[in-house]
């Protein structure tokens, strides 16, 4: 499968952020492959016909309407070349957490590392010009740069990310607050490195330094779900992933997701998706070919 990799040094600053406009790579969003890249991407659509196949969810596309992907996420456009027009933002992840001065910054983001809700946000033509120019002022400032240049884009970029974030959170009812400790996003974040390896809320708990009943609350608080529902949600995803991604046998994904066999791992699917394994690839293959 591709990888698309950052392009560094294309503005007048090192930064590992960018304003793509749609014109420069917009065969990456026609037919093509299943691809990923190892940024960040928020695509800004003010004219999109089609669909959006991003790991296992297929998002219609269309008008007005952004599209939230995290790095390493594959996927597949099939969109209408003659009703296409977009700008895109790209990050490297490390770079944003350092340049906001907060190692969870993208884990407080509820369109990143979402698994529960759609990628996707529906806005007003208003609100795509509102974004759009934003896009432009921070495009500027990487091309041209001036002494203020990094406090400029910081400010204009934190207002935009932030804005998604209430919008995001405003459209899926989600919780906007923030807690006053870190516990669920640290728990968010360590799930990512850790979910190969422990699937026991405990253990989470014990990483985290605090009681199964304490992080099942602060979670719950921030996300409007129980960290163990969340974990039961990472670990399907990544089992999806496997199966479609890695050429690995059952025996083989159950080892190394911890499962003592092949048929529990089997278990914990049916329970989940009310598919079986071989019912699920099956239509994946055949979503594939439409």
């Amino acid at each position: 499968m591709k990888t698309i990799k950052f392009h560094k040094g294309e503005c007048g600053v090192e930064f590992l952020l960018n304003v793509l406009p749609g014109g420069r790579d917009k065969g990456n969003y026609r037919d093509s492959d299943f691809f990923n890249t190892d940024f960040f991407e928020i695509v800004f659509f003010k004219k999109a016909k089609g669909i959006l196949i991003i790991n296992q969810q297929k998002i219609e596309v269309a008008d007005n309407s952004l599209v939230f992907i995290s790095a390493y996420q594959e996927r597949r456009w099939e969109l209408d070349p003659g009703h296409l027009e977009f700008t895109t933002l790209v990050f490297q992840e490390a770079f944003l957490n350092d340049f906001f001065a907060d190692k969870l910054f993208t884990y407080r983001l509820q369109y990143f590392h979402q698994l529960k809700y759609p990628l996707k946000l529906s806005a007003t033509v208003e609100e795509i010009e509102k974004y759009c120019a934003l896009l432009t002022e921070i495009k500027a400032e990487l091309i041209t740069t001036r002494p203020d240049s990094e406090h400029v884009i910081r400010s204009l970029l934190y207002y935009l990310l932030q804005a998604l974030n209430r919008k995001y959170s405003d459209q899926y009812k989600l919780p906007l607050h923030r807690t006053e400790n870190n516990i669920a996003f640290q728990f968010k974040k360590v799930l990512e490195s850790r979910i190969c390896k422990k699937q026991r809320i405990n253990d989470y708990a014990a990483l985290l330094g605090v009681s199964r009943i304490q992080l099942n609350k602060v979670v719950k608080a921030q996300f409007n779900i129980i960290a163990s529902q969340m974990m039961k949600q990472r670990l399907l995803f990544e089992v999806q992933h496997l199966l479609i991604y890695s050429g690995k046998s059952i025996s083989e994904i159950a080892d190394e997701l911890g499962f003592s066999e092949p048929n529990h791992l089997m278990r914990f699917f049916k329970s989940h998706t009310t598919f079986t394994i071989s019912q699920y690839l099956n239509n994946f293959h055949q979503q594939k070919k439409i």
